[in-house]
């Protein structure tokens, strides 16, 4: 009766084991596709960000070649800035 004790035992242990093993295995299979999407948000941020640099790099020049004389004043962001700085 000992003997058939220890072998339910483990048998269940093994069971035990087992499923603990499964719940890794679908927590790290979750973890993975997560940091898969979490790189790709990140990698479509970088290519906007990029995108965003350039376009603001296109204004400041803009701005900078306009004449003076036609109305517009030079963008200054020292004399530009909010009354609560």
């Amino acid at each position: 009766m000992n003997q058939s004790s220890d072998i339910n035992e483990t048998a269940m242990s093994q069971v035990d084991l087992q499923a603990q093993l499964i719940d890794l295995q679908t927590n790290f299979s979750h973890l993975e596709m997560t940091v898969e999407r979490l790189d790709e948000v990140i990698a479509r941020q970088d290519r906007d960000l990029q995108t965003l640099q350039r376009q603001l790099q296109l204004i400041y020049k803009q701005v900078e070649n306009q004449d003076t004389d036609s109305g517009i004043a030079p963008f200054d962001v020292m004399a530009d800035r909010p009354p609560h700085y």
